[in-house]
């Protein structure tokens, strides 16, 4: 590169994971290289407003937006810029060469944003509309793995309107799906944010309507005893998968707290697996990744039980924690590509798909 490329950063978000997103940028932000990129960071706010400023992470850490700028993107091809709003007068700030979104859950790891970025036609970093959509929804995702054959727990799919109107009815649906304990999850949400362990009908009343607190849908799922082991792919059509990590919680499941508060679940990398073991969860992560037209990268988190030794496929994470806690990043550190090389891989993997896009011809004569 011989010339700077513009790059924005985006953080914050209309999410339950709003905090989470400004520590996995504040860990991106550090390691960018200014050698190489004019970084714009671009906050969102829990309300949806953009916001522009050289120290906006900060100033969003600190909850002060007073020296920033409002600033958006027109949703339309050509000159993909940057435009802030000054004295009530909306100015193009810079032409943004290349995206780097790290939000964490709903509009921002969705599907949502990326079709903006579509729409605006810009490069950026991570998978695409139907991607990020259906990595998003764990339902939909299960729906996917099922008939990929590739194994998930037992679960069922409820909707908020339901449980709200017909508890008694949804309860008795959940229990359908195995014996206590039960796991209820906001079907559009990460970091186990909205997420209980339901070991009798009392929890389960009660995860129900938590989940519904944060997400229309709802997921109810089989509850094992399980090792939790975590793998990093990168990649778009020929993605490489990372060895597996293990995360020992010391609560009674991998909980917000653990990840973010107290940081005081374990890290075992690599994990204490067998090589048939590895390569198992190495193909159904690759396998996963390729089902839902992924793009850039994904953390793909498996069960495994203890009880029977099988394995079970969890969930896919378009946009996995960059935090100095994350495992993404440390996977990969493991498996020989240090955090700086992968950020660079991952925003070269964004112009690589950009280019694709542009090889789509977008009108038709007969």
């Amino acid at each position: 590169m011989k010339n700077k490329l513009n790059l924005a950063l985006i953080f914050g978000g209309r999410s339950g994971e709003h905090e989470v997103s400004l520590m996995s940028a504040s860990s991106v932000l550090a390691i960018l290289d200014t050698r190489k990129y004019n970084i714009y960071q671009v906050g969102i706010t829990r309300q949806g407003k953009w916001f522009y400023g050289t120290n906006a992470l900060e100033a969003f850490k600190k909850n002060d937006l007073s020296t920033l700028n409002q600033s958006l993107f027109k949703p339309e091809p050509g000159e993909p810029f940057l435009y802030i709003v000054n004295n009530g007068q909306l100015q193009p700030l810079a032409r943004i060469d290349v995206v780097l979104p790290i939000l964490h859950g709903s509009y921002g790891e969705d599907g949502t944003l990326q079709g903006l970025l579509e729409l605006i036609d810009v490069a950026y970093v991570g998978a695409g509309v139907s991607g990020s959509a259906v990595g998003m929804d764990k339902g939909i995702f299960k729906h996917v793995m099922q008939a990929m054959g590739i194994p998930t727990l037992p679960f069922t799919v409820m909707h908020r309107e339901q449980i709200l109107t017909d508890l008694p009815t949804m309860i008795a649906q959940a229990e359908s799906v195995a014996p206590y304990p039960l796991f209820t999850k906001p079907a559009n949400l990460g970091s186990s944010v909205g997420i209980l362990k339901c070991r009798n009908r009392s929890e389960l009343q009660e995860g129900l309507l938590e989940a519904a607190r944060f997400d229309r849908r709802v997921v109810i799922e089989k509850g094992v005893s399980a090792r939790e082991i975590e793998i990093s792919v990168l990649g778009n059509e020929d993605p490489i998968a990372s060895l597996p990590g293990e995360v020992i919680p010391k609560d009674s499941f991998y909980t917000y707290e653990d990840k973010y508060v107290h940081g005081v679940a374990e890290l075992i990398i690599p994990a204490q697996l067998s090589p048939v073991v590895i390569g198992e969860i190495q193909k159904f992560a690759v396998m996963a990744y390729k089902a839902v037209d992924c793009a850039g990268m994904a953390r793909v988190d498996f069960f495994i039980d203890k009880e029977t030794g099988k394995l079970y496929l969890n969930e896919l994470n378009t946009i996995p924690g960059f935090t100095s806690i994350s495992m993404y990043p440390k996977l990969w550190e493991a498996s020989g590509i240090t955090y700086a090389e992968l950020i660079e891989k991952l925003i070269e993997l964004a112009f690589m798909r950009k280019q694709q896009r542009n090889a789509t011809i977008r009108e038709y004569k007969a």
